[in-house]
């Protein structure tokens, strides 16, 4: 059996080159060695909360942790000691969503954000002479004005005196500590206080080409270490937002909603910044050590790791429709190739002698073993490291032969691993392929089989008939085509019995039939354009708030109910109230009656299957 080596080499060869090779961080590669990495194991599991922990983080020297938790504690550990100093019972009423030591302040002050939009300043040195369970402490600084759960704080690198916290409320906040420790002013309202840094109450997009509409509730927020003007946010759609402090404008109160300012740049992932409105959304956003970075994490989906400068050559950049271009058959594509900047070859002006030798011949042999592992259906996962080692550690060193080959076996072992999203990565490496050489079997074949795994049959079809076509006594082209052409008529089938299913049921329906999905967008819609106030409840769940729906049908006895498989056929009016609204008027099918001022009522027509009309509440979220 073939030993698998490690993908980035050998940790003795890498320590051994270190003094040759002193222009590498050599730091940075042990760190991230696959053959560390593979080692590491949970050293220790501390103990110290009664509920779930939400936030942790490190002081700026690594040796205290401080955690914040679901019981409204604050713990914070010794790393050497893996043990609790300190337990604080903030005074939060909910979750507590984030907490922090303020950087320059010896790690006196913490800070933390919770779900009862308040946050909290504490002085640690109160702490002294305490054991660890210290009790409640007042805090030194008390900021309410935030209406919904603050889920994030940011802190600039060198200044003690600031933080800013982002809430679901859409508003990101910058609380200064010498000009007060509590907001609003007593007998002042929420509204009035301010220190509003972003309004994005009208900042959540749909996609890439819809403009903002609805309220971005802000998830996460990041300022970068080494450009502090420079800060990121992300929240409740696919796209984290960079923004240039200088740019923005004076910070404002929330009396009126404004519109959003102009970011600097916008990061999503192709695949995802045409889903429009979905339960998927940012969960944390950041920047890296250096600044060069960010890194998106989304619920549900997987973690993103992009480039903060595009004009450094080596980042995507994109447009609206750009993801459906990747998808249409062409049959020529220009041949344009993005390879990194010169310099980049070079250490200090001249090339590393036997350098560039050594390492195509170590691609050569990677992509080998890559495409071994493809065959035999195993190491799947580390067979894709070698193919990333390849292209991205070595591609300006390698020719368009071994690239191409590259991209097609990467985009083949995508395929075959079918993670979630692995098709989108393979419709991009296919892409690549067919920059390179649109002549390329391979790249035509596998971009059919992704394009497939995903439902886009039509486009599918066009990829596999050109890979035929190049490939004409291939028989897994021929297969390939036959299938797709079974897949596609069996949608289409299926598409025409449903349309005529409907055409008969209940009464001619003109226009387009909304969804449940469109009510409720279009319910949040006027929600956020209708409600300007604060909120009086504060919630710990995620779900923000309650509508109530009822239906009316015109069934009458057993006219339009099929007994044996208990389905119920005719038409039926569907409303929407949002909770609190005085009345509840229903009106006859088709000629809906109105309700209250506030409330919203849209018509519809539905088909339930095994279930009684009737009224019944659901949270959205």
């Amino acid at each position: 059996m073939e030993q698998w080596p490690f993908h980035d080499g050998n940790v003795h060869n890498l320590l051994v080159n270190r003094r040759i090779d002193f222009g590498h961080d050599v730091g940075h590669s042990l760190q991230m060695h696959s053959s560390l990495i593979r080692r590491l194991s949970m050293e220790q599991e501390l103990e110290g909360h009664q509920g779930c922990v939400n936030a942790v983080a490190w002081n700026s020297n690594g040796s205290l942790l401080i955690s914040g938790s679901d019981d409204a504690l604050i713990n914070i550990w010794s790393y050497s000691g893996r043990k609790l100093l300190h337990s604080i019972e903030t005074g939060h009423s909910a979750n507590i969503f984030c907490t922090k030591f303020i950087p320059e302040t010896s790690d006196e002050l913490v800070a933390s954000g919770a779900g009862d939009a308040e946050v909290r300043l504490f002085n640690l040195s109160r702490l002294n002479g305490r054991g660890f369970n210290d009790g409640a402490i007042t805090p030194s600084a008390l900021y309410q004005c935030h209406t919904r759960r603050v889920k994030k704080l940011a802190f600039e690198v060198g200044n003690p005196n600031m933080v800013w916290s982002a809430s679901e409320d859409g508003t990101l906040r910058q609380h200064d500590f010498r000009e007060g420790t509590s907001c609003p002013p007593a007998g002042s309202s929420h509204q009035e206080c301010r220190n509003v840094l972003l309004d994005l109450r009208y900042g959540a997009k749909r996609s890439l080409a819809d403009p903002p509409r609805l309220t971005l509730a802000l998830k996460s927020c990041d300022i970068s270490s080494t450009r502090p003007h420079l800060l990121l946010v992300g929240g409740n759609d696919a796209f984290a937002r960079l923004y240039d402090r200088r740019m923005l404008p004076p910070l404002t109160s929330c009396r009126k909603r404004m519109l959003p300012p102009t970011c600097v740049n916008y990061f999503c992932p192709m695949h995802l910044s045409d889903r429009g409105r979905s339960s998927l959304h940012l969960t944390h956003v950041t920047f890296s050590p250096n600044g060069e970075e960010v890194l998106l994490s989304y619920s549900g989906e997987h973690v993103y790791l992009m480039d903060v400068n595009h004009a450094s050559g080596s980042s995507m950049q994109y447009t609206s429709g750009d993801a459906s271009k990747l998808m249409t058959f062409t049959p020529v594509l220009n041949k344009l190739e993005h390879r990194p900047p010169l310099s980049g070859v070079f250490q200090n002006g001249l090339r590393s002698r036997g350098k560039t030798a050594a390492g195509i011949e170590k691609c050569r042999m990677l992509v080998e073993i890559a495409k071994r592992s493809l065959d035999n259906g195993t190491n799947i996962f580390h067979a894709i490291e070698a193919c990333n080692e390849v292209l991205d550690g070595h591609g300006i060193d390698i020719g368009p032969t071994l690239r191409l080959e590259c991209f097609c076996t990467r985009a083949a072992l995508w395929l075959k691993r079918k993670w979630k999203n692995d098709a989108h990565m393979a419709i991009r490496d296919c892409h690549n392929a067919r920059r390179i050489d649109s002549s390329s079997f391979r790249a035509h074949y596998c971009m059919a089989e992704a394009l497939e795994q995903l439902g886009k049959h039509k486009e599918a079809l066009d990829f596999a008939v050109a890979a035929q076509y190049l490939s004409p006594y291939d028989t897994m082209a021929a297969e390939r085509v036959e299938n797709i052409k079974k897949h596609l008529a069996a949608a289409e089938a299926e598409k025409s019995n449903k349309a005529s299913d409907g055409s008969h049921k209940g009464e001619p329906r003109t226009g387009r039939v909304l969804s449940l999905s469109d009510i409720l967008y279009r319910s949040e819609a006027n929600s956020d354009a209708l409600q300007d106030g604060p909120r009086s409840e504060r919630e710990d769940s995620d779900f923000n708030e309650e509508l109530e729906l009822d239906f009316e049908t015109l069934i009458s006895g057993d006219e339009g109910r099929d007994v044996e498989s208990n389905i119920f056929h005719g038409s039926l009016n569907l409303r929407i109230h949002r909770r609190g609204d005085s009345t509840r008027e229903t009106g006859a099918c088709g000629s809906p009656s109105s309700s209250s001022q506030n409330g919203v009522a849209y018509q519809v027509h539905i088909l339930i299957f095994g279930m009684d009309c009737k009224w019944f509440k659901f949270p959205v979220i």
